[in-house]
C-alpha cells in the first residue's frame, strides 16, 4: 500500500512538473490533448464566461472578462504547488511519517504542514524530517518550490512584454482603420491620404505582426485570454481587419 502511494505521488509530480515545462519553458505548441494546464483553463473559462454574459452593461463586461486572463495563471499556479505539496506530503507519509513533530502521534496532517512549509522555504523548524531519506526528500522539495516559483517569476515579464508589443499595432489601428476597425475604412484612409504605397506598406507591416501574434500565441497560450486595453479594440478585430 505505501509503495503504492508513493508511487501515484512521484506520478502526480512528474505530471505537473512536465506540464510547467510546457507551459513556461518549452518555446513550441503542444498538441497532446491530456494536459493539466488545458483542464484548468477549460474547467475555469466556461463558467467565467458565461457569468460574464449576463452582465448587460458592456463597458462591466468587457471588465469583468478581462480580469480572466491573470487571474488564470494565479489559478494556474496554484494548482501546479498544491499538487506538489500534496504529492511530497503523501511520499513523506509513505516512508511512514519520519518527522519531529509537536503531536506525539504526527500523522499526514504533520507531513502535509512540513511538505507546505518546505515548499515555499519558510522553514519554521516546528516540524522537521528525522530520517536521512526523509530529509533528502525534503531537500528535493525545497529545490522543486524554489525552481517553480522561479520559472513562473521570470516567465510573467516575457509574457507581458509579448502583451505590449500586440497592442501597440493594435492602438496604431485605430487611427488608420476606425474604432472598431474595419478594412473597409482602412483601405479608404490611406487610399484619401497617403495613396497605395503607404498602403502597400502598411500591409506588410501587418504581415509582419501577424507573423509574431502566432509565434507569441503558439509559444505562451494563455496570452489569448488578455484583452486589450482600450474599448473597440481586440487582436481578434485587427487580425480580421488585416485578412479582409
Amino acid at each position: 500500500m505505501m509503495l503504492f502511494v508513493a508511487l501515484v505521488a512521484i506520478l502526480l509530480m512528474l505530471i505537473i512538473l512536465w506540464d510547467a515545462f510546457e507551459t513556461i519553458v518549452l518555446p513550441r505548441r503542444v498538441t497532446r490533448q491530456i494536459r493539466l494546464t488545458r483542464y484548468v483553463y477549460r474547467l475555469t473559462w466556461a463558467p467565467w464566461s458565461q457569468f460574464g454574459q449576463m452582465i448587460k452593461n458592456r463597458n462591466r463586461r468587457e471588465s469583468f472578462l478581462s480580469f480572466y486572463g491573470p487571474l488564470a495563471l494565479l489559478v494556474l499556479l496554484v494548482v501546479w504547488a498544491t499538487g506538489l505539496i500534496v504529492g511530497f506530503a503523501l511520499i513523506q507519509w509513505a516512508l511512514g511519517t519520519q518527522v519531529i513533530a509537536p503531536e506525539r502521534h504526527p500523522g499526514f496532517g504533520s507531513d502535509l504542514y512540513m511538505s507546505g512549509v518546505t515548499f515555499f522555504t519558510l522553514g519554521y523548524g516546528d516540524v522537521a524530517p528525522r530520517s536521512g531519506l526523509a530529509r533528502l526528500v525534503a531537500v528535493i522539495e525545497a529545490a522543486a518550490g524554489f525552481g517553480l516559483l522561479a520559472l513562473v517569476i521570470g516567465y510573467l515579464p516575457v509574457l507581458y512584454q509579448a502583451f505590449s508589443r500586440r497592442e501597440v499595432n493594435i492602438s496604431l489601428l485605430d487611427a488608420r482603420a476606425g474604432s472598431p476597425p474595419s478594412a473597409v475604412e482602412f483601405i479608404r484612409r490611406h487610399m484619401r491620404d497617403y495613396g497605395v504605397e503607404m498602403l502597400t506598406q502598411q500591409l506588410r507591416d501587418w504581415e509582419q505582426w501577424s507573423a509574431e501574434l502566432m509565434e507569441a500565441h503558439l509559444s505562451y497560450a494563455s496570452l489569448g485570454y488578455f484583452r486589450s486595453q482600450h474599448e473597440n479594440q481586440s487582436w481578434v478585430a485587427a487580425l480580421t481587419t488585416i485578412l479582409d
